[in-house]
């Protein structure tokens, strides 16, 4: 696949080493399933669909013991799909499908700066680099007791982290202590870029999930696929942007109120606290 847009039926039959008769029927039943796409006319060949990249990525889950089943569609967004799912053990987690290629590929090298001419054509190199680079940050992240959800398991271009009982900070009308909640959001900017080096980059109050648990309110980033590190050239840009945007929703929403220069100086380790 990263050589071809369509892999010759040759080629495969010369990877595989299947029987003819075998090899035909089973591209022809992978192609009606939808997990293959076939290309006619003069070069006849294959290639991977996101449903097969789909059924490949959770069969290593489960091989792995990650994963036991997939349950109900949780949301969708531009460039991913949410689903529940159970370990094992029976534990509820995450498992998130990255599904880069919804937007255009201009689009994605504008936002995405890890994306590279060579793979340009190949949206399922983009998801599973994203799902990489998510799950890579995710764990540092937690190491540091950063607010963000416990990395648990990846397999090329999905991510399965602990699940977070809460609600979308979009939704979350009736706060009881909002000035803390932002406390904390910020804490979490701050363990970013102090201790791992990374900007959000796109941080909003669609990627923000409150826990409440016995009037404790605990918020919870996610959807870090677009960070950018700290020394990158659009980092302070992003940072600042970060941290205006919640300020400004926490504003509007919530009434609350603080500085947004001394909450960028906390957030860079300039002052301890805000």
């Amino acid at each position: 696949m990263p050589r071809y847009e369509y892999v010759a039926v040759e080629i495969i039959d010369r990877e595989t080493r299947l029987p003819p008769n075998l090899l035909n029927y089973s591209l022809l039943k992978l192609n009606k399933l939808k997990l293959i796409k076939r290309r006619t006319g003069s070069y006849v060949g294959y290639c991977l669909t996101y449903l097969g990249y789909d059924c490949l990525a959770l069969r290593t889950l489960v091989e792995r013991g990650v994963l036991a089943a997939l349950g109900d569609k949780m949301g969708v967004g531009k460039e991913s799909d949410v689903y529940e799912g159970l370990t094992p053990a029976n534990e509820k987690v995450i498992v998130k499908f990255h599904r880069v290629g919804r937007t255009s590929f201009k689009h994605i090298r504008r936002v995405r700066t890890y994306a590279t001419e060579k793979s340009e054509y190949s949206w399922l190199l983009q998801a599973k680099i994203a799902a990489e680079r998510e799950y890579k940050v995710l764990d540092e992240l937690y190491k540091v007791k950063a607010r963000v959800p416990k990395p648990l398991g990846r397999s090329r271009h999905v991510v399965v982290t602990e699940f977070i009982e809460g609600i979308e900070l979009y939704r979350y009308k009736e706060a009881i202590n909002p000035l803390e909640i932002l406390r904390k959001i910020l804490e979490t900017i701050r363990k970013a870029y102090l201790d791992v080096g990374v900007v959000h980059g796109d941080l909003s109050e669609y990627n923000v999930m409150i826990q409440v648990s016995n009037g404790n309110e605990e918020p919870y980033i996610i959807d870090w696929p677009q960070f950018v590190e700290k020394d990158h050239p659009s980092a302070p840009q992003l940072l600042e942007r970060d941290v205006n945007y919640v300020i400004k929703f926490f504003k509007k929403r919530y009434r609350v109120d603080i500085s947004r220069e001394l909450a960028l100086k906390y957030v860079k380790g300039e002052v301890d606290e805000i």
